[in-house]
């Protein structure tokens, strides 16, 4: 059986956190931009951005008195191929009618 990246799953699984991913694949913000554009308190925003920097999903970029956080497409393709290869099993074992006989 494969094996998919748990923990960016885990952080992606989040509402608010998948919304500031979106947005960061679209452009670079700073935590101004995101409070903006989702509505949540700044400090929240902060720690989902924290978490996801730690996790290796985006970078930083300092700009004057701002930061400002980019997307890394690079941390996500790994978890691509791993649902893509997790998808294209399913379709196999749906195609040839795969299953566990009952004992």
């Amino acid at each position: 059986m494969m094996s998919v990246d748990n923990d960016v799953l885990r952080l992606l699984a989040d509402p608010l956190r998948a919304r500031i991913v979106s947005l960061l694949a679209g452009e670079a913000l700073c935590t101004c931009h995101l409070v903006e554009e989702t509505g949540a308190r700044q400090t929240n925003i902060s720690n989902h951005l924290r978490a996801l920097r730690e996790a290796g999903l985006v970078d930083t970029e300092p700009c004057g008195r701002f930061t400002y956080y980019r997307l890394r497409p690079e941390a996500l393709d790994g978890l691509a191929v791993q649902l893509t290869r997790l998808a294209e099993a399913a379709r196999l074992a749906n195609l040839e009618q795969r299953k566990r006989p009952c004992t």
